[in-house]
């Protein structure tokens, strides 16, 4: 089993090329960085887990610009979004810019996608919150034709575009990866087996009560769910017991654990004691 990480990459921590190089060093499989483009001060959404938001949330780098910078430093590092919020960006810009990635860090971009909970971010990006999770599907199928096609073209209810010509494409054949994140239930199950690639849960509650239903959702269709990647995204880093419970699952590749938004100093002293911890000597 490998183990990556994730972070807020902000203006407020270690540098994301840094912690990317270290990240590498110690062996660590991947980095994923989280996204928000603004944060609303109305609060009317909420994280229950926090009684005030954490300053991170509203830092973050923009997900794509920080990983082109860690994949100029490093070279076999996986780098991804966890998440990407794809409702609140146009998919033609979008997409080139994550083929522009995956071809500059020689395919090793990781697609993590989700549909965010922040309900005022996401309507000043014009977007209506009970058509949120539509407007990724057809973001994502979209944004597939422009990376596959030669000349490409969409008509949907979100996205439309005429038969358009679109480079570079990715490095990774197809577009890289799709790993869409979320809890876990029976609406995520079916985007997940309808057009996922994999699926990013957060901790070990969401595994065993997401899985079963991805996997229900998979032979509804005919898709084999062992074609899925399984990656636990972010949460408390898990315990021995949940470690064993993975192993015992058999699908889960990699376990990414999550890096405080702290100085520098204390990111590193993390890094050193997940690597004692998880990794192999």
């Amino acid at each position: 089993m490998k183990f990556g990480l994730t972070m807020f990459a902000t203006d407020l921590t270690i540098n994301v090329t840094e912690i990317a190089v270290a990240a590498e060093e110690r062996g660590f499989a991947s980095l994923f960085v989280s996204e928000h483009t603004h944060l609303p001060t109305s609060r009317r959404s909420n994280l229950p887990m926090f009684d005030e938001l954490p300053v991170e949330y509203g830092h973050t780098l923009d997900p794509l610009i920080a990983l082109t910078a860690a994949a100029g430093a490093t070279r076999g590092l996986r780098l991804g979004t966890g998440v990407c919020l794809l409702a609140q960006r146009e998919p033609i810009v979008t997409a080139k810019a994550v083929a522009s990635l995956d071809l500059l860090s020689g395919g090793r971009f990781e697609f993590g996608v989700g549909f965010g909970w922040n309900e005022e971010e996401a309507e000043d990006h014009g977007v209506v919150w009970s058509h949120r999770r539509g407007a990724v599907r057809e973001r994502v199928l979209a944004m597939r034709e422009l990376w596959r096609e030669e000349v490409a073209s969409y008509d949907g209810r979100h996205v439309r575009f005429s038969p358009s010509w679109c480079w570079p494409k990715p490095l990774q054949a197809g577009g890289p990866p799709v790993l869409l994140g979320g809890f876990g239930g029976p609406v995520l199950a079916e985007h997940v087996a309808e057009y996922g690639d994999g699926w990013l849960p957060v901790g070990s509650l969401s595994v065993e009560y997401g899985l079963p239903q991805i996997r229900a959702a998979c032979e509804r269709i005919g898709r084999d769910p062992a074609d899925l990647r399984i990656i636990p995204c972010g949460g408390f880093p898990p315990t021995p017991a949940e470690l064993e419970r993975y192993r015992e699952l058999g699908v889960i590749e990699q376990v990414v654990l999550t890096v405080p938004h702290a100085p520098r100093d204390e990111v590193l002293a993390t890094l050193d004691h997940y690597a004692k911890t998880f990794l192999p000597d």
